[in-house]
């Protein structure tokens, strides 16, 4: 937390100067009053300058991780169920924060408060810590006087989605590893150890076959190109960043991953399962359809499905069911269709959509276990062409050497 400098006069009229730490300048008078001091002035005392930090505020670096958000969620509806109030809560959970931006942005929603804002509205204005969805649930609890409960299901909800993406980072962690190795592997031997091969062929005037011909001109290549390859390298980074930063880019990238061999079912879903669990969360919660159609459309954290959310809301806005709209955008397989299909006839849809996001988690949870038996495979085909190219073009030219030595 920062340190105030603060000037005041006590209760006899004498002037006291000091320093004070606090969340804001308002904490910090509300805490001088306190003990009978008066303030004049509060001023927040210079830090040293942290060219680092410097860098990571002016380029926009700071990113607020999943374990974070959980743990102020829990945090908060821990300590509202207990009856500490909003901005005391807020108060104690930034002495523990550390992250730059959370800090930043749970200072000025504190600031908000005590002008006499809303907690929704506060955290409205920092898109880059609470989504949409969070915010809406936040509204919710406000207006309904069970903020904790919302808290609480948050909660949940974070933490579901964080062990979902766990799981999928967890299987793709070694096949990863061993790309990578391979790449890396591929770059030594280019760089180094095939032109000491070609320096010999050269000197014994062989004839080379093509496993070799084709070996040696791709080492060349990279050894006379090498600033060459990674100026493009470095080029098509920054452009595909570029280009998923755009709105048609975004969307086509989004479809990609869905539609991608081996990864793209998992991801699609997870994603299912996200929308499902969403959707009876808010619902539940007493959001209506229309408007839960569109905050999950803006959290859900992936522009083609998102499409497909906002085509739900927009036939429910002309009166159409919603299973029907959910079976148009041809996401959901026939047995979710019926769970959709009960859960409406039966006026228990939130407790529907709750079944449907296990049934996908389980799914989840069952495809990424053999994710790994699944792309092992490949792997060792990968691993096996690029070891028999390498044996065929460096052993095949000297034991024709051992030959003509015989």
């Amino acid at each position: 937390m920062p340190q105030f400098e603060f000037k005041g006069r006590g209760s006899n009229g004498q002037l006291v100067d000091g320093e004070l730490e606090g969340a804001s300048s308002t904490a910090v008078a509300g805490a001088l009053m306190d003990r009978g001091v008066t303030p004049i002035s509060i001023v927040e005392k210079r830090q040293s300058i942290d060219v680092v930090e410097v860098v990571r505020e002016r380029f926009d670096l700071y990113r607020v991780s999943v374990e974070e958000l959980l743990m102020f969620t829990r945090q908060m509806g821990a300590l509202i169920k207990s009856g500490i109030p909003i901005t005391r809560a807020i108060s104690g959970i930034l002495d523990s924060i550390e992250n730059p931006l959370m800090v930043k942005s749970l200072r000025d929603i504190l600031e908000q408060l005590e002008s006499g804002r809303s907690l929704s509205i506060a955290c409205a204005r920092h898109p880059k810590v609470f989504s949409n969805l969070y915010i809406s649930m936040i509204q919710v609890g406000e207006n309904t006087g069970r903020l904790e409960e919302s808290f609480a299901m948050m909660a949940e909800y974070i933490d579901r989605n964080r062990r979902i993406a766990n799981n999928i980072k967890t299987a793709l962690r070694y096949p990863t590893t061993v790309l990578s190795a391979i790449a890396i592997a591929i770059g030594i031997v280019n760089l180094f150890v095939i032109p000491k091969f070609a320096s010999f062929f050269e000197a014994n005037n062989l004839e080379l076959p093509w496993q070799t011909v084709f070996l040696l001109n791709t080492s060349n290549f990279f050894v006379d190109y090498w600033m060459v390859v990674l100026g493009v390298m470095i080029g098509a980074f920054f452009g595909f960043r570029h280009w998923i930063n755009t709105v048609k880019g975004r969307y086509r990238w989004h479809r990609f991953i869905i539609k991608a061999p081996l990864v793209g079912d998992i991801l699609h879903r997870s994603f299912m399962a996200r929308f499902a669990r969403s959707f009876a969360m808010a619902y539940g919660a007493g959001v209506p359809i229309v408007q839960a159609m569109g905050v999950i459309a803006r959290s859900i954290g992936n522009e083609f499905i998102a499409g497909h959310v906002s085509g739900m809301r927009e036939g429910i806005e002309r009166g159409e069911a919603l299973t029907r709209t959910a079976n148009a955008t041809g996401m959901f397989t026939p047995v979710v269709m019926q769970m959709f299909a009960v859960g409406e006839e039966a006026g228990n849809l939130d407790e529907m959509m709750t079944h449907i996001a296990d049934f996908y988690e389980e799914e989840v949870d069952y495809d990424v276990k053999n994710l790994s038996d699944k792309i092992e495979p490949l792997i060792y085909v990968a691993m096996g062409v690029m070891v028999l190219i390498l044996a065929l073009g460096i052993f095949v030219p000297m034991w024709d050497v051992a030959k003509l030595a015989g």
